[in-house]
């Protein structure tokens, strides 16, 4: 009967509780090697896996409010095209009601201008009910108006804001032109004035849509810049430092050779002491 068991063994035990904390530690280092993330569980660095996770909550809010900005344009871009169509035909209406404003014209001369006119204002009608962006009436249901409401964060308390955009109606009643003919040239000239000032309308409205834009352009680049900033501070906190993980690689390595034999020549020792006791 053996008068040593290998529980008793002080060195022994001492040599596998030391291999199997260098074991452990050169696990962690790999892990760091081989993710670029230094800390690959938050016991490394309680602190800065909080202010890590913090940062990144951050990142998060602020690249979708990017994004939240982007679209907001998308869409705004999209109003301003309409109206710029729609000043286009405007710009064509003024040039028939004034033709049709003069005398002399046939009975045929004066249909076909107030054909062509009445064909801009459907047009228009069409532009203001059907425009489109992701699925979303621009201009309102029918064209009646709507209001784009764009949200940012950065992710505090403190850091929300809204852009609020009036998409005015796009229709020819809200332009005052729904009434207009060329059937006389009376009526013509009072047409006449109703695009006119129905430019100066969509002209205003184009104003606040480019406006909003401009607005959420800098939105989006504040946003994005901060998510950078941010970014680059969250790399400096979790970044594996890979010269000095491959010195420490290389430390743990040669820890774990020694431990080894270490952990051999303990054993070879208590064997030896047991033949003796035999």
């Amino acid at each position: 009967m053996s008068l040593i068991s290998p529980i008793n063994n002080v060195t022994n035990i001492i040599a596998e509780n030391s291999l199997s904390s260098t074991q452990d530690q050169l696990q962690t280092t790999l892990q760091q090697l081989s993710t670029g993330n230094e800390l690959v569980s938050p016991a490394i660095a309680p602190a800065n896996s909080s202010i890590a996770a913090g940062l990144n909550a951050n990142i998060s809010a602020l690249t979708q409010s990017a994004q939240n900005s982007q679209s907001g344009v998308g869409e705004l871009q999209t109003a301003a095209g309409a109206l710029s169509q729609v000043t286009t035909l405007l710009n064509t209406a003024v040039t028939l009601a004034t033709q049709a404003s003069t005398g002399g014209l046939s009975t045929a001369q004066a249909t076909a201008l107030n054909t062509e006119f009445q064909s801009i204002l459907t047009e228009i009608g069409t532009i203001g009910s059907t425009t489109n962006f992701n699925g979303t009436a621009v201009f309102g249901a029918a064209g009646a108006g709507t209001t784009l409401d764009v949200f940012t964060s950065d992710g505090t308390a403190s850091g929300n804001n809204t852009v609020a955009t009036t998409i005015a109606a796009l229709t020819t009643t809200a332009l005052g032109v729904n009434a207009s003919t060329l059937t006389s040239t009376a009526s013509a000239q009072t047409a006449l004035t109703a695009v006119t000032a129905a430019i100066n309308t969509v002209s205003a409205n184009a104003g606040a849509v480019g406006s909003s834009i401009n607005q959420l352009n800098a939105s989006s680049a504040v946003s994005s810049t901060e998510q950078t900033n941010l970014q680059d501070a969250v790399n400096n906190i979790q970044n594996t430092n890979i010269p000095q993980a491959v010195a420490q690689l290389t430390q743990e390595q040669t820890l774990q050779q020694i431990g080894f034999s270490a952990l051999q020549s303990s054993q070879q020792s208590e064997q030896l002491v047991e033949k003796l006791f035999q």
